[in-house]
């Protein structure tokens, strides 16, 4: 019985898991810090772009483009 209070004292594999769920948890915490430090920028450029394509004259899919006049 003491062998076995003793092994469970000094094993450290549960050590390890835990700086492992604490590293996993930082990486995970920074992600969503970037996500949310950029979500604004990212929306507001999709929508300038949004905004440019729909002023944007073009031609549509089936149709001729006009022709360039050659040299």
């Amino acid at each position: 019985m003491n062998t076995f209070f003793y092994n469970f004292l000094n094993d450290e594999d549960g050590a390890v898991t835990v700086d492992w769920v604490v590293l996993t948890a930082a990486i995970v915490g920074l992600g969503i810090a970037a996500i949310s430090a950029v979500s604004g920028g990212v929306t507001g450029l999709g929508d300038k772009i949004a905004a440019d394509l729909g002023t944007t004259d073009y031609v549509g899919a089936g149709t001729a483009a006009p022709a360039e006049p050659g040299p």
